[in-house]
């Protein structure tokens, strides 16, 4: 067994892999850049090593400096974890010829499978299903165009070595393959130093299935069972969990040994994930294709994890080292249901704009979790685990992906792992940027993800106009009405001790006006809490100043975050963000006589909706523009997003430069 490792990745999956290690006794070696010399991952490791400024093509993406640190440190393996140089043969092959093992597949096979249009042809080959589609090297725009009508529309254009939802355009019409196919070979050369792209058939209602596969280097390959990752936005997963609702025995089996066989095919070892796309027009599931296969570790292996007892680390250390499999197919079986949800930075609010910025506050609801080598550690905290490499404090950087962190549940059936999801949810703070927490609480209520009929186009089925919270029933808002007169009797009370606060003295009954939303409630407290009226059985504690409250009202249970405002409060709970005017119920009849505040007007003005760089400006002082036409393009988190006309008008002045960093809200042009 290797005595050192290196880790050649950042952030929460360099957290994770520390902490196999420690457990099994291996030494580990950290790499950091500019931006993560206070990273957890470097605390956590035994030694660190600086390889470069911030930008990864200056920093995690030099194999030169990966090996310089591993001999500087002495460590005999890699662990490339995912993303980076995990799946980029090269780096492999220097590896090897410096004697330094890789914790990861043979070269032959991250070759072969890791690139997109090479490994549908061998799965062709294989007696695989493939999706109907171009599988050459696509020459040129109307190359492009030709092909798409060939293959008949939709069509999905993909950078050949894309991932993580990056260099991917669905295209419904020749327009859209004319203005996305540019596109997709820039991503794809800027993420991955390739431009190369293949288009394919889109299925129609799919959904996406994936097996994970485990082998070692005599011979023996396994499936772990299969992980519904259907639910995506911009094809990126949000939500992952395992085993999958749609997935029967039978197809389990059939998927599994068809990627063992592709796997075998080109002699693989090492943990790796072959996703497949099911149609889910198709009640028998017999209608499953590959689509590709990722020669690493996945982003969401902790829920294959949680059901299994597998430490998928471990075995890839093992392997890696020489070892056998210590286990057969049969031993492979499946305990209860594990859902990971993805905290990424990014404001669900505001379209899922990028957010940059420092954590101001960041308290996930249990402090991590520890290895100890049993399933039931790796399930976390009562079922809750948190997969993080951030810092309260520190700054989630425009340098690399916006994921903040992975918040696992487990329980014994798929309701219990979502419901343990929407609390733990609840408990979650994170101040100073943007966050999905809401969202993907939204989801985990949702009664079509409670069925478990899902597509990859779900996100965008149930959310076509966007993400404006959770819905929230009559009696939520009851409740709600109930803990924030609650609250403002105890504010109240807190000020009646400070002189100067209140003038003459405050008795019960206590009254107050409460308006949440659109619906205005009138709450009593005295002997009893009544809204409109109606007694509500309320049980919490609350000290002014808390920032989370634990209640329970009639017989629900709430974890509702506070924020003071100048009318009320905020309160966030399952999903919604509720702005709260508290007043007492004798002065809340002025508020008519209030005069409304008119926002301003800033429809003439492009503005910036994401921290991000002004890679193209089209047009300049004095163009005419149509409603529609694209105007500028800006690049966050590896992504273009085109910014376009929101109606006629002409260019008044221009406020920015091609090239230009740029903040939330900036102002980049102005129309008249």
């Amino acid at each position: 067994m290797f005595k050192k490792i290196l880790i050649a990745n950042r952030g929460e999956i360099a957290c994770r892999v520390i902490k196999t290690a420690r457990r099994m006794g291996i030494a580990t070696v950290a790499v950091y850049s500019d931006a993560d010399a206070r990273a957890p991952f470097v605390q956590m490791a035994d030694e660190a090593v600086h390889i470069g400024p911030s930008p990864a093509s200056e920093s995690y993406l030099i194999a030169d400096k990966i090996i310089a640190a591993c001999k500087q440190t002495g460590a005999e393996a890699v662990h490339p974890g995912y993303g980076f140089l995990s799946e980029r043969t090269s780096f492999a092959e220097q590896l090897a010829a410096e004697g330094i093992e890789f914790i990861g597949p043979p070269v032959g096979a991250i070759a072969a499978m890791g690139d997109k249009i090479e490994s549908k042809k061998l799965a062709k080959a294989a007696g695989v299903n493939v999706v109907p589609g171009f599988v050459g090297e696509i020459e040129d725009t109307e190359h492009a165009v030709r092909i798409s009508g060939e293959i008949g529309y939709p069509v999905m254009m993909k950078a050949s070595a894309g991932g993580g939802g990056k260099g991917m355009r669905l295209a419904y019409t020749e327009q859209d393959v004319r203005e996305g196919f540019e596109a997709v070979k820039r991503e794809g050369l800027n993420s991955f130093g390739d431009d190369r792209v293949f288009i394919e058939k889109f299925i129609l209602n799919p959904r996406h299935i994936e097996i994970q596969i485990l082998g070692d280097k005599h011979g023996n390959i396994l499936y772990l069972n299969e992980r519904e990752c259907s639910i995506q936005r911009r094809h990126q997963k949000v939500v992952e969990e395992a085993p999958s609702p749609f997935v029967t025995p039978k197809m389990r089996k059939a998927m599994g040994e068809q990627c063992v066989a592709l796997s075998r095919a080109v002699g693989y070892y090492s943990a790796g994930t072959v996703e497949l796309i099911v149609s889910g027009a198709d009640p028998s599931g017999e209608s499953f294709y590959f689509l590709e296969m990722n020669t690493r570790l996945q982003v969401e292996h902790p829920v294959t994890e949680c059901i299994t007892g597998v430490d998928l680390v471990e075995q890839m250390i093992r392997v890696a080292a020489g070892e056998k499999l210590a286990m057969t197919q049969d031993d492979i079986g499946i305990d209860g249901w594990a859902i990971e949800n993805r905290v990424y930075a990014e404001d669900p609010y505001r379209g899922f704009l990028p957010s940059t910025g420092r954590l101001v506050r960041y308290q996930p609801p249990v402090a991590g979790w520890e290895d100890d080598g049993e399933a039931n550690g790796r399930r976390g905290v009562d079922g809750v685990r948190v997969d993080d490499g951030v810092y309260e404090g520190g700054e989630v950087s425009m340098f690399y992906d916006p994921m903040i962190a992975k918040l696992v549940t487990w329980g014994a059936t798929r309701d219990e792992a979502a419901d343990k999801q929407i609390a733990a949810l609840d408990a979650f703070e994170i101040e100073g940027l943007g966050h999905n927490i809401d969202f993907v609480s939204a989801i985990m209520q949702h009664p079509r993800f409670r069925s478990g009929e899902l597509t990859t186009g779900f996100i965008a089925e149930e959310y076509p106009d966007g993400f404006h919270g959770a819905a929230t029933s009559a009696e939520t808002r009851k409740h709600l009405a109930a803990i924030a007169g609650f609250i403002a009797t105890a504010r109240a009370d807190r000020a009646r001790q400070i002189d100067g606060q209140l003038d003459g003295e405050l008795e019960p009954p206590y009254d107050w006006s409460i308006t949440i939303g659109d619906s205005t409630h009138l709450v009593s407290l005295d002997e009893a809490i009544t809204v409109d009226g109606e007694e509500v059985d309320l049980a919490l504690e609350y000290t002014p100043g808390d920032r989370i409250v634990s209640a329970e009202a009639d017989d629900s249970t709430y974890g509702v975050k506070i924020e003071p405002t100048r009318m009320g409060l905020k309160m966030t709970t399952r999903g919604a963000i509720h702005q709260v005017q508290i007043l007492p119920a004798r002065i809340a009849p002025l508020t008519r006589h209030m005069i409304e505040k008119v926002p301003p007007d800033l429809s003439k003005f492009l503005i910036c909706p994401m921290p991000g760089l002004l890679v193209a400006l089209h047009v300049g002082v004095g163009d005419k523009v149509e409603a529609g036409q694209p105007l500028a393009v800006v690049e966050a988190m590896k992504m273009e997003n085109i910014l376009r006309a929101e109606k006629s008008a002409t260019v008044k002045s221009v406020n920015a430069k091609q090239g230009e960093s740029l903040a939330v809200d900036a102002i980049i042009l102005e129309l008249e």
